[in-house]
């Protein structure tokens, strides 16, 4: 077996935790261990502050999943002013191992390596959409994150692309509704734009002809799912019309045989889109339904898949 520490890094908190490999595959993960990143001047303080706390020696190789594009050589992270430089951590830190990628990356690991107990079902065939050849997934969340799973006789890889910035593609006159706000405000509309977790304030303004009446979008989240706010419910439901066509658009580019649907935002939507107006969505490709309808669509309900992917994605790399 070999030991390594896990981290996910994003843009408010920086999640470790200790894990060892076993032929490939994640044997063990421990209880993520979070702190504030903002709370550390960089990656290597923080990571320094969480070995020494732990109660015996600390692994020599570590596995980091950040938010944003993963570049070779030093780069900046887009939503923390800090500077990763694969090399020079190897040494500052003592580390003899270091894997670094793309947060959406590490959730496409979670998803090939997961047991079949961390998925939920959603609509279409009831056979596993996480074992399939190849898989697409979602994230919707403070971004949208698009991925793929390609499954061989023997490895797996993970293709991390930009999916969620291509444009954004509406399907009737309430979907143009939204899109005119949206342009009229930003210029060009990303599917991102309007699915993120921030495009449900945009489906709200479109659709009741004025800005949603809450202090932020958590609360506005909050009154959506309650169902407490007629308007709100009405903004998620499109909302969730708009995440199922948009799912379904990515399955047919990728040729999928299945979706995976990850992410905090897809969790706490859960029931929301097992069936309704998301497999609405999905379905509605035209001559292409009958087919759209033999896909399995899952959810995934491992709270922490960036930090348990980036341990799958060590336990790849190095076999262990």
């Amino acid at each position: 077996m070999t030991a390594f520490v896990a981290i996910d890094l994003g843009g408010t908190h920086i999640r470790f935790a200790v894990g060892e490999t076993q032929a490939g595959r994640v044997h063990t993960l421990g209880a993520p261990t979070v702190f504030p990143s903002h709370g550390f001047p960089d990656f290597a303080a923080a990571f320094t502050h969480f070995v020494a706390g732990l109660s015996g020696p600390a692994p020599k190789a570590a596995t980091l999943a950040v938010a944003g594009p993963v570049h070779e050589g030093p780069f900046k992270l887009t939503n923390l002013d800090w500077v990763i430089d694969r090399d020079a951590l190897l040494g500052a830190l003592g580390l003899e191992a270091l894997v670094v990628l793309n947060d959406f990356a590490a959730v496409g690991h979670a998803v090939a390596q997961l047991p079949d107990t961390h998925f939920l079902a959603l609509s279409g065939p009831a056979r596993p959409a996480h074992s399939a050849r190849l898989i697409s997934i979602i994230g919707p969340g403070t971004g949208l994150g698009v991925a793929q799973v390609i499954r061989g006789p023997e490895r797996y890889a993970v293709v991390a692309t930009e999916g969620g910035h291509i444009g954004y593609a509406p399907a009737d006159t309430t979907d143009e509704t939204v899109l005119a706000l949206a342009r009229a405000r930003f210029g060009r509309v990303s599917a991102e734009r309007l699915l993120s977790g921030a495009g449900l304030a945009l489906h709200y303004e479109a659709l009741a002809g004025h800005a949603a009446p809450f202090a932020d979008d958590a609360r506005l989240w909050q009154a959506a799912l309650s169902g407490e706010d007629a308007a709100a419910a009405a903004a998620l439901e499109r909302y969730c019309l708009g995440l199922g066509r948009f799912a379904g658009d990515i399955a047919l580019a990728h040729g999928a045989d299945a979706v995976v649907v990850a992410g905090g935002l897809g969790l706490r939507l859960g029931d929301r889109l097992s069936g309704g107006a998301f497999a609405q969505g999905f379905y509605d490709k035209g001559r292409f339904a009958d087919i759209m309808r033999t896909l399995p669509v899952t959810l995934v309900t491992e709270p922490q898949p960036g930090l348990y992917g980036a341990a799958a994605a060590f336990a790849q790399e190095f076999q262990g």
